[in-house]
């Protein structure tokens, strides 16, 4: 897939399917399309009351796209991956059009934890987390989901559910399930980057509100 290019990458995005490597040495990208669809749920993230207190006490802080391609790259930093240099290059192309953001959790100046994904319409599309801290993976997708939920996204596409996902509140639902959710999302329009950065306490604040409804 030689000629594949951040334009093509976001139409396969728009009709529902994404890239993925065997491994990070391997050259070919191939397309996936899961027969059964993790997402998840944007009025239904569990969080802990253990995460909770973490996060008032924390003194992580969080931002959005101080450092995409480094976020990428812990992604990408372990045994196996399927981020391979294509889909790291065409990530990266993707942040720079305004399609592609990541939020981060950061401890001083160092990038200690963060989530990426792709933007289209009202739809998220996560790609992957990294954490180089207890509970950083975790903080970085309580404040995702809720900018995502400020932004009025309608769509957070997690590809496949994992255990850490599912403990989340993440789900799995069909393909024609997804694909229903998708062109709702894609109908509509949001924006990551047209709200101002919270603290990990304003995250909590508003998620334990919403939670008591």
């Amino acid at each position: 897939m030689s000629e594949l290019t951040p334009e093509i990458l976001l139409r396969a995005y728009g009709m529902g399917i994404f890239p993925m490597a065997e491994h990070r040495d391997d050259p070919s990208v191939f397309w996936v399309d899961p027969k059964r669809r993790g997402v998840m749920p944007l009025d239904r993230f569990h969080l802990s009351r253990s995460l909770a207190i973490a996060m008032r006490r924390s003194p992580f802080r969080l931002d959005i796209n101080r450092d995409f391609d480094g976020v990428v790259r812990g992604c990408a930093d372990r045994v196996e991956t399927w981020i391979n240099a294509e889909i790291s290059n065409l990530y990266s192309a993707l942040h720079k059009r305004g399609h592609a953001h990541s939020m981060e959790v950061w401890e001083g100046d160092e990038l200690v934890g963060g989530v990426y994904g792709v933007t289209l319409g009202a739809a998220f599309f996560g790609e992957s987390m990294f954490s180089r801290r207890t509970n950083a993976s975790k903080i970085a997708m309580a404040a995702l989901v809720d900018r995502l939920r400020r932004a009025e996204f309608t769509l957070f596409d997690t590809q496949f559910l994992t255990d850490h996902l599912a403990s989340l509140g993440g789900e799995e639902i069909t393909r024609s399930t997804y694909h229903g959710q998708l062109e709702h999302a894609l109908a509509r329009s949001a924006r990551f980057d047209s709200l101002p950065v919270s603290s990990l306490q304003e995250v909590v604040q508003r998620m334990t509100q919403t939670s008591q409804r």
